[in-house]
C-alpha cells in the first residue's frame, strides 16, 4: 500500500507547549501504564468527531468525568466494523460538514489533559498520505490512532509514518485470534492492545459476551502492554467484568446513543462518571 507523502513528520515530543506545536498531545502508553501502576481501571470513552455543535464539550465533558484516554472517531462513510448507533453517528456528523482537518483543528484549539486516540478507516489515511495523515494526527494533539481496517500484514507503509510522527498505532484482537497471531499483534501494537469481546460489529448488548474474559486473559498472558476490552459494554456492571481480567474498557455505542437522543454534554458526562465509580468500586 502506498499513498501520497507529505513532508517530514514531526518529532514525537511528549508534552503540550502552546508555542510548540509539534509538540501537542499526550503520549498514550505511558499514561496508561501510569493509570494502571496506581491500581486504576483504565476508561475509555469514545466521541465521534464532529457530532453536533457541542461535541468538543461532550470530549471535556467525559475527560473530567474520569476518562484515562479518549477515542475520537474520525466519521467515514462505510465504517465496516461499527454497528447501527455509530453508524448513525457518522453520519450525522457527515452531513454536518465533518472532515478529519475540521475535526482534528477543533481538538487543537482545546488542551487535552489525557491521550486522544483516533479510530478511522485506512482510506482516509491512504488519501490524505500516510506521513502527512500522522502529522495532522499530532497537530491535532492526537497521539494513537487506531484503523481496524489496516491488517497486520498490511502496516507496511503506514506503521513507520506513525511510528516517525509520534503517533501510537493500537492493533485489535478479536477472540478467534491463534496464539501465534495474538503474540505478534501484542508485539506490533502501541499505546495499548484492543482486545474486541465478539466477532460482529461494534453495539449496545444486553449482557456481556461469554468470548470477552477468555480473550481478556489470554492477552494478559501473552503481553505486559495495556489491555483495554470493547465491542458491546453498555453499562456500568458489564464495565466491571469485562474489566476484572483486562485493565480496563472502552465504551462507545452507549454513549453516542445518548448524545443521538439529544443528551447534553453534562448528561454524558454523568453516564462516564457512572462508569467510573463501578470500576473503582470493582
Amino acid at each position: 500500500m502506498s499513498g501520497p507523502e507529505a513532508s517530514s513528520p514531526p518529532d514525537g515530543r511528549q508534552g503540550w507547549q502552546a508555542s510548540e506545536p509539534l509538540a501537542r498531545g499526550v503520549a498514550v502508553e505511558p499514561a496508561l501504564r501510569a493509570a494502571r501502576s496506581s491500581g486504576r481501571k483504565l476508561l475509555v470513552p469514545y466521541v465521534t468527531g464532529g457530532l453536533g455543535a457541542r461535541w468538543v464539550e461532550v470530549l471535556q465533558a467525559v475527560v473530567d468525568a474520569g476518562a484515562d484516554a479518549v477515542e475520537v472517531g474520525l466519521p467515514f462513510s462505510d465504517p465496516v466494523m461499527d454497528g447501527p448507533t455509530i453508524q448513525e453517528a457518522s453520519l450525522r456528523a457527515l452531513e454536518g460538514g465533518a472532515t478529519p482537518p475540521s475535526i482534528l483543528d477543533a481538538l487543537a484549539a482545546v488542551e487535552v489533559p489525557v491521550p486522544v486516540v483516533a479510530m478511522t478507516y485506512y482510506n482516509l489515511v491512504l488519501r490524505a498520505g500516510h506521513r502527512r495523515f500522522a502529522k495532522m494526527l499530532v497537530d491535532g494533539g492526537v497521539r494513537g490512532a487506531i484503523v481496524p481496517d489496516l491488517p497486520l500484514e498490511e502496516l507496511g507503509d503506514w506503521s513507520p509514518a506513525a511510528d516517525a510522527g509520534g503517533v501510537e498505532t493500537v492493533l485489535l484482537a478479536a477472540p478467534v485470534t491463534p496464539d501465534d497471531r495474538l503474540a505478534e499483534l501484542c508485539a506490533r501494537s502501541h499505546g495499548f492492545v484492543y482486545g474486541v469481546n465478539l466477532m460482529g460489529v461494534t453495539g449496545e448488548r444486553t449482557s456481556l459476551a461469554a468470548s470477552a474474559q477468555v480473550l481478556a486473559k489470554r492477552l494478559k498472558s501473552a503481553t505486559d502492554k495495556p489491555v483495554v476490552m470493547g465491542f458491546g459494554i453498555s453499562t456500568p456492571e458489564q464495565a466491571v467484568a469485562a474489566a476484572s481480567h483486562a485493565d480496563g474498557v472502552v465504551v462507545a455505542s452507549a454513549l453516542m446513543r445518548l448524545v443521538l437522543d439529544g443528551a447534553s454534554p453534562a448528561q454524558v458526562g454523568d453516564a462516564v462518571g457512572a462508569f467510573r465509580a463501578a470500576l473503582d468500586r470493582g
